[in-house]
This record gives C-alpha cells, sequence and structure tokens, in this order.
C-alpha cells in the first residue's frame, strides 16, 4: 500500500475521516515511518525516523491558544511488528493545546508497541492528551506506554487512556507525574479486558508545590481470563495540596483484580482522599435493567460502558 492507502485505512479502522480541515492539525505515523505532518500557527512538530523507531518534538509556543484538538494517528496494518516512538512534548507559558491520539491495531497477532514519553506543560498553560486505542479481536498486541510529566506553577494537565475496543492483549502502562505550586493533574485510564488478556497500570503523582490538586482515576473491566493489576500512588509535599485516587474495578467469569490505592502526606496542611471498588456487577442494578427485557449478558455489557464510558 502507498502512503495515501495506509492512512485511509488507519483512519477507517477508527472510524473517523482521513481528511481534516487546513485548521485542524494532525500528524500520521505507520508503524516507524511518517506518513504526513500538517501544522498550525503557533504549533511546531518535528517527527523523524530514527535507526530503532521515530522520535517526535511537539512545542506549543508561549501564549498560543491552538482552539481544535491536534490529530494524531498511530497505528499498524500488518499482523506482527514492533512500533517505537519516542514523544517529547513542551507547552510555553500561557499556551493551550489539546491532543487525541489514536492508536490503531486492527489485525495485529505479534505487534509491540513502545513508547516513551516526556511532557512539561508550562506555568499557567493547559494541556490534554487523550489516548484511544482500537484493537482486533485476537489481542496479540503489547503496550508499553512510559510517560514523565512535569507541571510548573499553575499548569493544568488532564491524560485520559482509553482501551475498550477489541482486545487488549498485554498492557503495561508507567505514568510519572511532578506537579508544581497550583497545578492541577487529572490522570484517567479506562479499559476492557477480556480472554486471556493482561493489564498492569501503574500511576504516580507527586503533588510538590503548595496548593497543587490531582486526581488518579481507573476504571477496569475484566472478563473470561482476564488479570488486571492497578497501583495508584500519591504523595502530597506541600501545604495546601489536595489529592484523591480512586480506582473501580468490575470482574466477570474466571478474572481477577487487584487495586493498590497507596497515599502519602508528608505535610500537616495536605490532604489525600482514596476510594478503591473490586466486585462483580451489582445484582440489583442488573436486575433492573434485565427487567427491560435485556438478557443478562446484554444486561452486564450495558453496564461496563456506563463505568467505562467518559462522563
Amino acid at each position: 500500500m502507498n502512503k495515501d492507502e495506509l492512512i485511509k485505512k488507519m483512519y477507517d479502522s477508527i472510524g473517523e475521516p482521513h481528511k481534516h480541515g487546513p485548521d485542524v492539525a494532525h500528524v500520521e505515523i505507520h508503524q516507524n515511518k511518517v506518513l504526513g505532518i500538517h501544522l498550525v500557527d503557533g504549533l511546531h512538530i518535528d517527527a523523524k525516523e530514527v535507526e530503532d523507531g521515530i522520535e517526535v518534538e511537539i512545542v506549543v509556543e508561549k501564549n498560543a491558544k491552538i482552539e481544535k484538538p491536534i490529530k494524531i494517528c498511530f497505528g499498524m496494518i500488518p499482523k506482527t511488528g514492533i512500533q517505537r516512538i519516542n514523544i517529547y512534548t513542551r507547552i510555553e507559558e500561557n499556551a493551550k493545546a489539546g491532543i487525541i491520539a489514536s492508536c490503531t491495531f486492527p489485525f495485529a497477532e505479534d505487534i509491540h508497541h513502545i513508547m516513551d514519553s516526556e511532557i512539561t506543560v508550562g506555568k499557567n498553560a493547559e494541556y490534554a492528551y487523550i489516548e484511544r486505542h482500537v484493537h482486533g479481536p485476537k489481542g496479540g498486541v503489547t503496550l508499553m506506554p512510559k510517560t514523565k510529566v512535569s507541571l510548573k506553577e499553575g499548569a493544568k494537565f488532564r491524560t485520559d487512556f482509553e482501551l475498550v475496543k477489541g482486545m487488549v492483549g498485554k498492557l503495561d502502562i508507567d505514568y510519572e507525574a511532578i506537579c508544581g505550586a497550583r497545578s492541577i493533574l487529572e490522570m484517567t485510564a479506562r479499559v476492557s479486558g477480556r480472554g486471556y488478556d493482561t493489564i498492569n497500570i501503574n500511576e504516580k503523582a507527586l503533588l510538590e508545590g503548595e496548593d497543587a490538586r490531582g486526581v488518579l482515576t481507573s476504571k477496569i473491566a475484566v472478563r473470561g481470563h482476564a488479570q488486571a493489576f492497578v497501583r495508584n500512588t500519591l504523595i502530597a509535599k506541600a501545604a495546601g495540596a489536595r489529592g484523591h485516587v480512586d480506582c473501580k474495578e468490575i470482574v466477570q467469569d474466571h478474572a481477577f483484580a487487584k487495586a493498590i490505592p497507596v497515599v502519602e502526606v508528608l505535610h500537616p496542611k495536605a490532604h489525600i482522599t482514596h476510594e478503591a471498588a473490586i466486585g462483580s456487577v451489582d445484582s440489583k442494578q442488573l436486575e433492573t435493567i434485565m427487567a427491560r427485557g435485556l438478557s443478562e449478558d446484554d444486561a452486564t455489557d450495558l453496564i461496563i460502558n456506563g463505568l467505562l464510558n467518559p462522563q
């Protein structure tokens, strides 16, 4: 397939049009090849092919406000292979931007997707990174996203990892954030596992500056023989720091789930709360939905979709 055919096939697999308006920035990467880049004012993206993968540098200029989300499509159409991507993102002072990254592996049988990312959000800047995965029915994907985040004074950052279409395969998330004074962090993972999927989520945030805010949220559903291990760590070091850890996991069939919320308060004027819930679908809720004519399986799917869908 040529470049245009690959781009179209990747976007088709995620159910989105492959053409964008001139005011929408976008990047397309297939395996370890850069297929296309389109920029808008205030945005700089340098994506280059290196010996063992792709290096991407993203910079949003000081005071720039990019109103429409930047679209990035990562993918592999073949059944096997390795995609290795290093991304360095810098959102400069008072800038605002958001990225919707779609990762698609629709025919995977033995694919490795390895991503190392460093994100710096400058003073009073705002940045959102939404990562949505679409996998095929066989699993066959090993995902290893690793991200380090630095939030400067007054910065706001939201990240949302979503993998609810297709089988996961093996997922190993490792996120770490350091939050400066009056910064705000929201970190969410929503994953649906089935078959023999394995899900490992390790998220850690340090509320280092005064009045920093942080929320770590994990919503996981596992069915069949899938396994999920979630460890969320939130540490408050400064006066006025506030945080919350929230982990909800639904377990069906022979699946297994384990959640470890870790909270540490190292200053007398800081405060962190946590909540973890693991169990099967609520029986009363299930009966209520089945009373409307749905089968038990359909009612269970509806409840799980309600947990995993963004509010």
